[in-house]
């Protein structure tokens, strides 16, 4: 990508489209266009259009998305698989038709199976029956893949897809109702810390696996792969290894200075048993992950206590 290339970052306020902001003006690109959506409703297609027609950017990395943890998810069905149909469509289409030179799709590793072999691997991707607690999530996130893949192959764009695991960081969703797993957990220990309750509640057994990502290192691999000139594919990103919910929870533990202990309610449901990414694509061009899962909730709690 030039240096002067019109870059638009849809969704820059959310946690991934922020930490894109950071990255793309560490990299010295200032060329970049944002709208907020009272500006811009990526629902609305004409809207969409008209912005394209004016704008005429050079490249879109499309981070915009409804997004939010097992809870949000499983309520929200309608919302979930609606909304994010819509955006993709809108912003996908009108990329195609004004001659956009590159594109990034933020997809999600929600799109594996349920039952995936690990680690999950790009062409693992509908082998089999998805989770039942994000299934309209994740069926608006294939189709965003095979959205760019199709106009790939009819009308030689350039649209890429990036599946990344669970992120973190700063603007992250901390509200309890809504968010994921780590930043539930770490408003949970935290308050509990204020109030000196002696236990946390957490939802499930505590077993599942996840790999956490920090949200900075997710936009250093996607910035890595536009300025490779990538402009096909899935590519996961992630940092290759994984921990259970209970030692995730243990670490934010050990950050926040709690020193009290876990309960798990069982009763509530534990969502995928493991979701561990193959990272090999991104490894064998050259890019891995920064971030130690303590460093990285550590800076995210100081953001926290900074911010909220």
């Amino acid at each position: 990508m030039d240096k002067n290339a019109k870059i638009y970052v849809a969704g820059h306020r959310g946690l991934v489209g922020s930490a894109l902001m950071r990255r793309l003006d560490k990299a010295g690109y200032r060329n970049l266009i944002t709208r907020t959506h009272k500006e811009l409703d990526l629902l609305n297609q004409a809207a969409v259009h008209d912005f394209m027609r004016a704008e005429k950017p050079d490249y879109i990395f499309l981070a915009a998305a409804k997004v939010g943890g097992i809870h949000a998810n499983n309520e929200l069905r309608a919302d979930f698989i609606y909304m994010n149909l819509v955006i993709e469509t809108n912003v996908v289409h009108a990329a195609y038709e004004n001659n956009v030179g590159g594109l990034m799709f933020l997809g999600s590793s929600c799109i594996y199976p349920r039952e995936c072999p690990q680690p999950m691997k790009e062409e693992h991707l509908l082998t089999g029956p998805l989770e039942q607690t994000n299934e309209p999530y994740a069926v608006a996130k294939i189709a965003g893949i095979k959205l760019c893949e199709s106009f790939n192959r009819q009308y030689g764009t350039k649209y890429i897809s990036v599946m990344p695991t669970n992120l973190y960081g700063p603007n992250d969703n901390f509200d309890l109702q809504s968010s994921h797993v780590l930043p539930a957990l770490m408003r949970k220990i935290h308050e509990a810390k204020l109030n000196g309750d002696k236990t946390v509640p957490i939802w499930g057994t505590g077993k599942p696996m996840r790999e956490f990502l920090h949200v900075d290192d997710m936009a250093d691999g996607c910035v890595f792969l536009m300025e490779k000139g990538i402009g096909d594919g899935i590519y996961n990103i992630g940092v290759g290894a994984d921990v259970t919910i209970r030692e995730a929870a243990e670490t934010i533990r050990e950050v926040v200075g709690y020193e009290g202990e876990f309960e798990f309610d069982t009763s509530m449901p534990d969502g995928t048993p493991r979701k561990l990414l193959d990272v090999s694509r991104m490894s064998e061009l050259g890019w891995k992950a920064s971030y130690s899962l303590k460093d990285g909730l550590t800076q995210t709690y100081q953001w926290y206590l900074e911010n909220l």
